[in-house]
């Protein structure tokens, strides 16, 4: 007979259960249901303290979560990311992914999946997803499927990934430590590497074409994002145009930019052609085709005198006024450069004003009230352009990478990841480190951390954390793991091997998988002794069901690195989280049956 719950454990269980309702409901933003939780727990701890502990260690259970290595860690490794996007150091890797989704956007997303997958069986997966989560918010937004739709599915890949080999994560470690300690057989790294490739056979189609239809596209658009810039492109010596003729580059083109004038005969050093494009697509098309939007003396200047100051280089645009110094004049005669140290690289006419072609070329072209210029220099040289020649500065300023400082934001996240992949030190002390020395050698700003983190996360992760502890302190998770055993024994060992599979998956998801592997590994082991069933299997499922946490974002840290990201709400995890699994509990709980003969 099992004796009833304890009432802390009773409320424990009733405030989880009330959260998660919230959450799903979505009437409440997932900031304030998060820290309501927390304050109840610490209010209700305060007056009915734990047996055995007083009111304020009530209050340090309630906000562990704040100082909690894992919100250390998911905040580290978000500015890390963020030093890698600022700095330009995953261009390379974003352009080669990219030229997979060109391909087609399936293949594209299929390779990223397989590439997830196979990186994750030897790289904890919160490396791997940090790695990855920057390239595929910049494919985005260079027009491949939207973030929204990817990060799921790749984080998916990922944790079926690291739930191949016992390296995978820190949570196949503690079950299989914990199940060596109480008398089971070592596992070596690959023990059930076969198990799991089976499984992710069959849950592939299902990441690939299903979850992102189910997945709503969250992009905001923007009016920077449509808006078309006239400039001049100037073909340098050493540029990749000189030779050749229009058919043999149009192709490399991105889709946004177009020539005005289609050339005749082949490109010449020195030639300046008429051109057009969103400020994205002149970028990607200068890099491509090696050219200049702008007389190279001021960009190099720019970005020396950014250099000397530690200044950051932005591209704005700036609305011409009707008391603007610069109406009327050309930008050849307006001295812009020269005066305040700026290079506009664009303007953009309305469509009833526009006028390009032979007889009017951009640098011809006399500017007006309503025109929009696309300025690019450092923060205090465009104020002080703006102020003075009265212009209107649009919101929205985009910060060129610091490329020079791509190389050591590789380097400090490449040595961050791969010190803790190979246990040299935990995960939170190598990404604090790496955090660290991304402010260190100023790949990423102090003042401008804010721009790297989310609230969101920062205050879910807290109250996740918060929970796990009352859950498992309150008696709560002993509860529900006694009641489990009392009736596994009138069940087939399929029908028992996956019952304690969606135990410890409930576990993961509502509390921790921590909390999900000190819980379910013993509990695993007593009902293979009580029902004569082989140990292994039912220790595999407590692993694979720490592993099955998709269905709620604070079930995993990764969850929530991808939350902001991709503006997920908590129904887009219910949404694609619950049919993975039990795909993948219907799937591991066969194999497991047919691979030990149950």
């Amino acid at each position: 007979m099992i004796p009833p719950p304890s009432f802390h454990a009773i409320a424990a269980m009733a405030v989880t259960v009330a959260m998660f309702v919230e959450f799903a409901r979505a009437k409440v933003s997932t900031e304030i249901v998060s820290l309501m939780t927390i304050a109840v727990i610490a209010v209700g701890l305060y007056f009915f303290p734990l047996p055995h502990t007083g009111p304020t260690d009530g209050l340090e259970l309630a906000f562990s979560g704040f100082g909690h290595y894992a919100l250390i860690t998911i905040c580290s490794l978000m500015i890390m990311g963020r030093g890698l996007v600022v700095t330009g150091a995953l261009e390379p890797g974003a352009r080669f992914l990219e030229q997979m989704f060109k391909v087609n956007l399936q293949f594209g997303l299929l390779i990223s999946l397989l590439l997830a997958f196979g990186l994750s069986m030897i790289v904890n997966d919160t490396p791997v997803l940090v790695l990855l989560l920057p390239i595929f918010v910049a494919l985005a937004e260079r027009g491949a499927m939207p973030a929204s739709k990817t990060l799921i599915p790749l984080n998916a890949a990922v944790l079926i990934g690291g739930m191949a080999t016992t390296i995978g994560t820190s949570t196949n470690l503690l079950v299989v430590s914990i199940a060596r300690d109480l008398g089971m057989r070592p596992m070596n790294v690959f023990h059930f590497t076969p198990i799991v490739l089976m499984a992710a056979v069959v849950a592939l189609p299902y990441l690939w074409l299903v979850m992102p239809r189910l997945l709503k596209d969250n992009r905001q658009e923007t009016t920077q994002a449509r808006r078309r810039f006239v400039t001049r492109l100037r073909v340098p010596v050493g540029s990749d145009l000189v030779g050749r003729h229009f058919d043999e580059v149009v192709e490399r083109l991105p889709a946004d930019f177009r020539f005005e004038e289609r050339p005749s005969g082949a490109f010449e050093a020195g030639q300046r052609l008429t051109v057009s494009g969103t400020h994205d697509a002149l970028e990607e098309a200068i890099r491509v085709l090696r050219g200049q939007i702008a007389p190279g003396w001021v960009v190099d200047k720019i970005h020396r005198d950014a250099s000397a100051q530690k200044d950051d280089v932005q591209v704005v645009e700036m609305v011409v006024t009707g008391d603007s110094r610069i109406m009327g004049r050309t930008l050849a005669t307006s001295g812009i450069a020269d005066l305040y140290g700026v290079a506009v690289l664009g303007i953009h006419k309305p469509d009833r004003l526009m006028k390009v072609g032979p007889e009017d070329p951009r640098g011809d072209t006399r500017l007006a009230e309503g025109d929009v210029l696309l300025v690019m220099g450092r923060p205090g040289a465009l104020e002080e352009f703006a102020n003075t020649d009265g212009l209107l500065q649009v919101e929205g300023a985009k910060i060129m990478p610091r490329r020079s400082r791509a190389w050591l934001a590789a380097a400090i996240m490449f040595g961050s990841v791969g010190s803790a992949s190979i246990g040299l030190l935990p995960i939170a002390v190598s990404a604090l480190a790496g955090a660290i020395l991304m402010f260190i050698t100023g790949c990423v700003k102090f003042d401008r951390v804010g721009r790297a983190l989310s609230a969101k996360v920062i205050v879910l992760v807290a109250a996740s954390i918060a929970v796990g502890r009352i859950i498992l302190e309150s008696g709560a998770a002993d509860w529900l793991g006694q009641g489990l055993a009392s009736g596994l024994q009138y069940l087939p060992p399929a029908a028992v091997l996956a019952t304690i599979m969606l135990f410890v998956t409930l576990l993961t998801n509502f509390a921790s998988n921590a909390t999900a592997a000190t819980v379910g590994t013993p509990i695993a082991f007593s009902i293979a002794e009580r029902l004569g069933l082989p140990r292994e299997p039912l220790i595999l499922a407590v692993l694979f069901g720490c592993n099955l946490c998709y269905a709620t974002p604070i079930a995993y840290q990764t969850n929530m690195l991808i939350m902001a990201e991709g503006r997920y709400s908590f129904g887009d995890y219910l949404r694609t989280g619950v049919p993975l699994v039990l795909i993948m509990v219907t799937t591991l709980s066969a194999l497991l049956v047919f691979t030990y003969g149950m």
